[in-house]
């Protein structure tokens, strides 16, 4: 197994390893599958279009022979002919042509996608290196498989040719008696027969290098678990520091939210566990919000300082708990606690009214 700084590559590649790849132009793809389908698109066109070409170049054919006895090999004349030749040509495998290239391009895009990098074809002093290339051409693994396959490939082909040509000897046997169209129509059944077998071969060596490049790709993309780390800090940032911020942005929000616990008008407590302090503003919201909450610690240092600040303490074990656990700092509660605390606040701003009336009177 491929080893980095003595770790060995055991995570799969991130989505960034594959991104950043992908940029520079570094891709899964089988060059066997262009050739398949190239191949076989080819042989498809022609078998179409079979009656249509062999009509055109026997036109052409027996207008030139039907009339060499008269033909008048002047400048003009060749001119025509090449022309005329030239448009049957070009016209016939056009189609050929067009369909080729399109099927190409298809089987690219449908192995990679369509993505264009100016990485991949930025020129760069290693690419001329021609020792360092020959050494890769020749001694790499990548150059060993390709031999391996090209091998492998050529050695079906040619087993398969000999099985076909051989019977063709054995049955060309029969050709004296056959008419020139009949043999004609053999050559061509016998052609077919061998293309089309070549055809399945390539159709099992495009399937097969199809999943070797993917695997192949995914092994050379392997991380190790440093280089993951790494990636992460890159990009989210080093958890250490993240984790300070967080530490300095919740101490921050502690201290607001103390500074607002005087103005709270009652704080609910467990009475131990937690203290959640609440304040309505009835010009402003339209339900009590808290302004402050937590548990053990923080809530007794919530207390502290409501008392020390004259702000009413209501033990109530289940309303302070369920507060704590549906409500953040800022929330306004939620409906179904509306009856529980408007009471509270009801029988609160009752007490100070009457003490404002004393205290008048």
């Amino acid at each position: 197994m491929a080893e980095s700084d003595g770790q060995e590559k055991t995570e799969q590649p991130t989505g960034k390893k594959i991104e950043d790849a992908r940029n520079k132009g570094q891709v899964a793809k089988s060059t066997e599958v262009n050739s398949f389908a190239v191949f076989t698109i080819g042989l498809v066109i022609l078998f179409i279009t079979r009656n249509t070409l062999g009509h055109n170049f026997y036109d052409l054919s027996y207008s030139i022979f039907n009339s060499l006895d008269t033909l008048s090999l002047t400048k003009d004349t060749m001119q025509m002919y090449f022309i005329k030749w030239a448009l049957i040509f070009f016209g016939s495998i056009a189609p050929i042509i067009i369909g080729i290239s399109l099927v190409s391009i298809i089987a690219s895009v449908s192995q990679v996608g369509f993505k264009f990098s100016w990485e991949a074809i930025t020129p760069k002093a290693g690419k001329f290196n021609l020792f360092a290339n020959a050494k890769n051409l020749f001694f790499s693994s990548r150059s060993a498989v390709e031999i391996l396959k090209a091998i492998v490939k050529i050695s079906i082909v040619v087993l398969m040719s000999y099985t076909v040509i051989e019977k063709l000897i054995t049955d060309a046997l029969l050709l004296p008696g056959l008419t020139v169209a009949e043999i004609a129509q053999f050559m061509m059944d016998a052609s077919y027969t061998l293309v089309w077998r070549i055809a399945i071969v390539y159709a099992v060596f495009a399937a097969v290098d199809f999943i070797y490049q993917r695997y192949k790709h995914n092994k050379d993309l392997m991380m190790t678990k440093q280089e993951v780390k790494d990636e992460y800090k890159q990009s989210e940032g080093d958890p250490l520091i993240k984790s300070r911020i967080r530490k300095i942005q919740m101490q921050t929000a502690k201290r607001r939210m103390m500074k607002d616990v005087p103005t709270a008008d009652v704080v609910i407590t467990n009475p131990t566990h937690f203290a959640v302090a609440l304040k309505y503003d009835m010009e402003k919201d339209t339900a009590p919000r808290v302004v402050a909450k937590g548990v053990d610690a923080v809530a007794q240092r919530i207390k502290a300082i409501a008392v020390e600040n004259n702000v009413p303490l209501h033990e109530d074990r289940e309303l302070a708990r369920a507060l704590f656990k549906q409500c953040d700092v800022g929330d306004q509660i939620p409906s179904q606690l509306f009856k529980a605390v408007a009471q509270i606040l009801a029988y609160l701003f009752n007490i100070k009214r009457a003490r404002r009336k004393a205290s008048i009177v």
